[in-house]
């Protein structure tokens, strides 16, 4: 139950009315720069290739350092027995008053300042963030905001009550679930980490900062949320109904009755520029085809086949929450990374390497299937191993090669194996399960990127084969990327130590950032938005997750 507003025993400052400021409507879909606030149309990059226009800018703030309005560590703690449901800021809000001197933060001379109307605007928008939450004391906050009669003098409960609000909306909107809940999801990345009393109290001291203009998101936050409010909409049109496909394979040329609600769906999803409203299979819906597939991860032959029509049957309430899942992961990631580093999305099946944050190439990997689910985690790359042994790891050893020998004696000699010690290792040649380079970046979980011989794997549109570790597609190019700061290393001398058949270890001089990351919903470098297949069903738990929040 929502705690009523209560007067203090005292007045504590002379009686005024509070100013009451209109409500501004502020979508804050694109990413603001931490001096944004300017009355002028700009363009933020986000992902390498790609910008997106500001779709509003926050209303600059109109703080004041007042000196007449304080309050106490003790009535904080009184503060949070009426309010219970907010109890777990206390810490933060007890830090936040201290730097401050306990000085109020909302009020000034004249009343509420104009943030404490920005900040209502935001918790009554959290949807749009993708937040299932309810936000504590909405009434409470509501009749401060929307009774015609306003609250006589300084109100210390409200003064609190919106720094614990505030907090509540920073922790879901730019921190999201607490780290011991992603960790159940085999979430290992580092975590994103922000001093919010600090970072309130640096804002509310620069009488020009905005306090919801900085993002403190990693960039394909705000565009997941972009999206997230195009596929609310397309669901209230309610024009996404499953299309009876029968069985039917549709090819260019192809005329039926069903073409035309094809081209009109893939005109709303954004893969076609315009419909035309025909029933004619032609050369533009061929196109949009093709773009579905791709950002489907589909093969992009431009034919409507099973997979095609599976994917575009999808219920818009499940693209929805999927878009809300993978926003909440964007919240975990740092807003900023370094400047050269190693992306690798599992359920993608890629790797992105960056250098000086743009994007450098896009590679082909296979991960781990899913009894052996590859791990979330991050590491530093630091060293190149050229023409490696293959250490068998105990697990296969003993799962599969040891039953192997007893069927086979010469197991080991046609394999190009040996016994080293207890362990079995296979030796250095084309045949090699690791190829002929691998690539460490020291880890406990054993996890690593490497080369292989199989190279039909990478044909294949789902490419979880591997027993965890990361196989590369091209791994002479990631080679020649990792070492072309090395003035002794060339194509010529890399392509030679791959061959040579003899065990190399390259020291990079500079280690290499890797985050190996797990997103079923992203917006590519062209725009556009991609789904891939939960292929460690892991989106299911964390929206119950976010649902029980």
């Amino acid at each position: 139950m929502s705690q009523p507003f209560k007067k203090p025993n005292t007045q504590i400052a002379p009686s005024f009315s509070i100013f009451h400021f209109q409500l501004s409507i502020i979508l804050l879909i694109a990413f603001t720069a931490c001096n944004s606030g300017q009355n002028k149309k700009e363009e933020i990059k986000n992902i390498p290739g790609d910008t997106i226009p500001k779709a509003a800018l926050s209303i600059r703030g109109n703080f004041s350092d007042q000196q007449l309005f304080h309050t106490d560590s003790s009535y904080i703690d009184s503060f949070f027995q009426k309010f219970p449901q907010l109890r777990s800021f206390a810490g933060d809000v007890k830090k936040f008053y201290s730097y401050r001197k306990y000085r109020f933060a909302w009020y000034d001379k004249d009343g509420l300042i104009e943030q404490a109307d920005n900040l209502f605007n935001h918790l009554n928008n959290l949807g749009k963030e993708g937040i299932q939450a309810a936000v504590p004391y909405k009434d409470s906050l509501d009749r401060l905001f929307n009774d015609p009669i306003p609250i006589k003098g300084p109100d210390p409960d409200i003064e609190i009550l919106l720094t614990a609000e505030y907090f509540f909306y920073a922790e879901k909107v730019w921190q999201g679930i607490p780290e011991k809940e992603s960790v159940k999801l085999q979430w290992y990345l580092p975590r994103k980490k922000l001093d919010l009393p600090s970072l309130i109290d640096s804002l509310l001291k620069d009488g020009s900062a905005a306090l919801f203009s900085r993002n403190y998101s990693y960039r394909q936050y705000n565009l997941l949320k972009a999206e997230l409010q195009k596929y609310r909409g397309i669901d209230s049109a309610g024009l996404r109904n499953p299309l009876p496909i029968n069985n039917r394979v549709l090819r260019k040329n192809d005329s039926a009755g069903i073409i035309h609600e094809i081209r009109q769906r893939l005109f709303l999803l954004g893969d076609l520029a315009e419909d035309s409203g025909k029933n004619l299979f032609d050369d533009s819906l061929e196109e949009g085809v093709k773009s579905f597939q791709r950002r489907y991860g589909l093969n992009p032959d431009g034919i409507m086949g099973t997979s095609f029509f599976r994917d575009l049957n999808i219920p818009v309430k499940e693209s929805i929450s999927t878009l809300i899942v993978n926003m909440e992961r964007t919240r975990w990631v740092p807003a900023t990374l370094s400047n050269e580093y190693l992306i690798i999305n599992i359920p993608e099946f890629a790797l992105y390497a960056y250098d000086q944050d743009t994007l450098a190439f896009k590679m082909k990997v296979v991960v781990g299937k899913d009894i052996h689910k590859t791990v979330v985690f991050n590491g530093d790359l630091k060293y190149v191993v050229f023409s490696p042994y293959w250490n068998v790891p105990a697990s296969i050893m003993k799962k599969e090669i040891l039953p192997a020998i007893r069927k086979n004696p010469d197991y080991l000699k046609k394999n190009n194996m040996e016994w080293n010690g207890n362990m079995i290792r296979q030796k250095p040649g084309p045949s090699n399960s690791l190829g002929k380079v691998k690539f460490l970046f020291p880890n406990s979980y054993n996890i690593y990127l490497h080369d292989s011989p199989a190279k039909s794997l990478f044909n294949e549109q789902s490419r979880a084969f591997s027993h965890g570790c990361i196989r590369l597609a091209d791994a002479k190019k990631l080679a020649i990327y990792l070492l072309r700061k090395n003035p002794e290393w060339n194509e010529d001398k890399i392509t030679a130590a791959m061959n040579r058949g003899k065990e190399q270890y390259v020291t990079l001089k500079n280690p290499v950032p890797v985050y190996i990351a797990y997103l079923t919903a992203w917006v590519d470098s062209q725009g556009k938005l991609n789904f891939r297949k939960d292929i460690y069903n892991r989106d299911q738990a964390l929206e119950e997750m976010l649902i029980r929040e």
